[in-house]
């Protein structure tokens, strides 16, 4: 790797390691959803400590960290004598197919005008904030304080997602035509805060980009810099995306900076992949093992790393 690259890979790892908290287990599930999963969703504990060393984060806290996780129902875990491999629950790989499939798509460019409207059910205060958490973990906007909009979701989709909250079921969906843009824009605008998810982006911006000057062609990164670069770069990236409702282009401000960065993040990505995944295959392994062959549906990520 060249001294910039490797001098902008050591800066993000002194980034991240002055967040207090340091969240080692954020971290973990960040490298289990973008790396292992893909890999068969299994690894060893001695695999995690090793990836997990160049972080920063010692083989103490990696095995507090997924211990947590397996106690918080992310993660099981398998033994053979003295040694350990961790998988996903099922529960798990759920949380994780959930939100992959928004942590590596970008805003629809078009948008057919209609809102997928949920009204919570009359039900106790718990079961109200509940669902409010998930369907606004899963692009949710509140518009009242029972009612929340979504611009793309389908309303059968939204039906099965306040279904898994016990008594959600009983939520009101239905789907709704405006015919006046600027009140659709209107709503964008009272259901989401744009603004802080903007200024969160621009940092996210500013912390990456020297990345696309110094890091050179795939065949010059490392493999131990490139997995911390795309680790790194992930961590940060789905957590603000996690946030994005994701609205279509015709609703977001003009020159929305989410999509700036989105296509920062996908430039970065593709072009520390394949290093990455060869350090991966070099220090990872299942008990039964060496990972398996990458999952070919991987390469559909941000839209295609092929054609990057």
């Amino acid at each position: 790797m060249s001294r910039r690259a490797n001098a902008a890979a050591t800066a993000l790892v002194k980034r991240f390691r002055r967040q207090r908290p340091l969240r080692a287990g954020s971290l973990l599930v960040t490298i289990f959803g973008d790396a292992i999963t893909p890999r068969g969703g299994v690894a060893t504990l001695a695999s995690l400590i090793r990836l997990a060393a160049p972080f920063g984060i010692n083989e103490r806290l990696v095995r507090t960290s997924v211990a947590r996780l397996a106690q918080d129902g992310w993660l099981a875990n398998r033994r053979d004598g003295r040694l350990s491999e961790y998988r996903l629950t099922d529960a798990g790989r759920q949380r994780f197919t959930d939100a992959t499939r928004r942590i590596y798509a970008s805003n629809p460019h078009t948008w057919a005008g209609s809102w997928t409207l949920v009204l919570l059910p009359p039900a106790r205060v718990a079961v109200r904030s509940e669902l409010r958490r998930q369907l606004q973990w899963l692009g949710f906007g509140q518009l009242e304080a029972g009612v929340l909009a979504h611009a793309t979701m389908p309303a059968a989709e939204a039906r099965q997602a306040c279904a898994r909250v016990p008594g959600g079921d009983r939520s009101i969906v239905f789907v709704a035509a405006g015919s006046d843009p600027r009140a659709d824009r209107r709503i964008a605008t009272a259901g989401w805060e744009l603004r802080e998810l903007a200024a969160r982006y621009r940092r996210f911006i500013a912390a990456f980009d020297p990345l696309r000057s110094a890091l050179g062609p795939a065949s010059d990164v490392d493999g131990e810099s490139a997995f911390v670069v795309r680790t790194l770069l992930l961590h940060e990236f789905r957590k603000l995306h996690l946030r994005d409702p994701l609205l279509p282009e015709p609703l977001l401000p003009a020159g929305w900076v989410g999509i700036t960065a989105y296509d920062l993040c996908r430039e970065l990505y593709a072009r520390v992949f394949q290093p990455a995944e060869a350090h991966l295959s070099a220090h990872a392994r299942q008990l039964d093992g060496p990972l398996p062959p990458l999952d070919r549906a991987t390469y559909s990520r941000f839209g295609g790393l092929g054609r990057i």
